[in-house]
């Protein structure tokens, strides 16, 4: 049933998303490389002010910008709801590109650039919606607080985590949070559509090993060499397979694809059955272990020349109270002779699916999709969640898209040709629209 509301801000969330696009955030982790976020936190500082609503623009560094504004609801008694976004993307080079990744281009019904699905899709979609409550008066019945923040693609050490720990004021009221990666869809059949939300995301452990050995010349017999001993280690992680683990989210997501296709699902061995809903399966396998990839190496300086040390980092992250775990699953791979010290660690989150913000999760998405059917899950990655979560804030990943079904959805995260559907940014104005006005 289409929604008659957020005409306005469906006309103009396509090229609110273009324009965002068009402001290069790019995060290399360093903040001397990085573009900065300052721009684009001034530019939705701006539309905002064009329809009355007021917001602060704070620097955690110099042009590492976020932004914070309220909503006033109907009644200020009830606790707020913080719906936040990140403004910063991941680097992308323009010659693996079908159009330039900062061009916002609107092509065969999609907008493309770096961001599009990562996260500047529901920036916008937020911003349009907000805008057109404010030109015709619509209150939502809380407060609603407004979060676009820095350094996502970094851990957020210089958004979200900034935020939390010097200003937790401006979220003090807030006892739940909408985010990224959420609410999407998978098609199963013409009238049957997964939604997925996130409600448990993995702990990061990303690491350094480093390895210590006899250096020399290149040309003799070494028993005691860095970068074979380094690199016998991190083969051990990399093709390591660790046990599965079925944590709450993942129990539901698994019993209600049984049910959507009709099969019955190995808990020893799902991975199989999530074969069947095509590259998204990557993500969801990840969320059923405890993993670590190593993902780079640096050694040595010169051909002829056995350095001294060789090191790796790798990528850890871990399930819900898994983390200790997880330690004891790196000691036994790693072995003996190899530091490992911590580049970032951070907790795992997960909260229930259930309670009334979910249930008027479930009623706006049905209300646009008869075929709906939100699931839980647990997302592999991270997300500014795990800052606000230590307010005590509970976090879900719902930013709702209904995609078509030959999309392949989870590839354009961080990927070439980013895009996102017009019609699916429409869709979720509309979703948005109908929860945040019931919430």
């Amino acid at each position: 049933m289409e929604n008659p509301g957020a005409v306005q801000a469906q006309a103009e969330v396509a090229e609110l998303l273009s324009e965002l696009i068009r402001i290069d955030t790019t995060n290399t982790g360093d903040t001397a490389t990085s573009a900065g976020e300052r721009g684009a936190a001034e530019w939705v500082a701006g539309k905002l002010d064009e329809v009355g609503i007021g917001s602060r623009v704070l620097e955690s560094e110099r042009g590492r910008a976020s932004l914070v504004a309220r909503i006033p609801g109907s009644d200020s008694s009830r606790p707020a709801l913080l719906v936040h976004g990140h403004l910063d993307v991941v680097p992308a080079d323009p010659a693996e590109w079908s159009v330039h990744p900062f061009s916002g281009e609107e092509r065969d019904g999609y907008v493309w650039g770096r961001g599009a699905v990562d996260m500047k899709d529901m920036d916008a979609m937020v911003l349009a919606l907000v805008r057109e409550w404010a030109r015709t008066g619509v209150q939502p019945p809380r407060d609603i607080v407004l979060a676009y923040v820095a350094d996502e693609e970094a851990g957020g050490k210089l958004g979200a985590r900034w935020m939390v720990d010097e200003h937790p004021d401006l979220f003090a009221d807030c006892s739940e949070a909408i985010s990224e990666v959420g609410g999407f869809s998978i098609t199963v059949r013409d009238d049957l559509r997964l939604y997925l939300v996130q409600t448990a995301e993995k702990g990061l452990a990303w690491m350094r090993l480093t390895a210590g050995g006899r250096p020399g010349h290149g040309s003799f017999v070494h028993d005691d060499n860095a970068v074979t001993r380094l690199c016998q280690a991190v083969a051990r992680l990399g093709s390591a397979r660790l046990p599965t683990v079925l944590t709450p989210p993942m129990r539901q997501f698994l019993a209600a694809v049984e049910e959507a296709y009709g099969i019955e699902i190995d808990p020893d061995e799902p991975e199989e059955a999530l074969a069947r809903l095509g590259s998204i399966s990557r993500m969801l396998g990840a969320a059923l272990r405890n993993t670590a990839n190593p993902t780079m190496l640096q050694a040595g300086y010169k051909t002829n020349v056995i350095p001294g040390t060789a090191s790796a980092t790798v990528d850890g992250r871990f399930l819900h109270g898994q983390a200790e775990e997880f330690e004891r699953q790196l000691a036994s791979l790693i072995g003996e002779g190899i530091q490992r010290e911590w580049i970032v660690h951070d907790q795992a989150v997960e909260t229930t699916f259930d309670g009334p913000l979910v249930d008027q999760m479930v009623a706006a998405l049905k209300s646009e999709d008869d075929g709906a059917r939100p699931v839980p899950f647990t997302m592999s990655g991270g997300t500014d969640a795990k800052s606000f979560e230590r307010l005590g804030i509970r976090c879900f990943g719902f930013s709702p898209l209904r995609l078509p079904a030959d999309l392949d959805f989870a590839s354009l995260f961080h990927g070439i040709d980013e895009r996102v559907p017009v019609e699916s940014l429409r869709f979720g104005v509309r979703v948005l629209d109908r929860f945040l006005r019931a919430v």
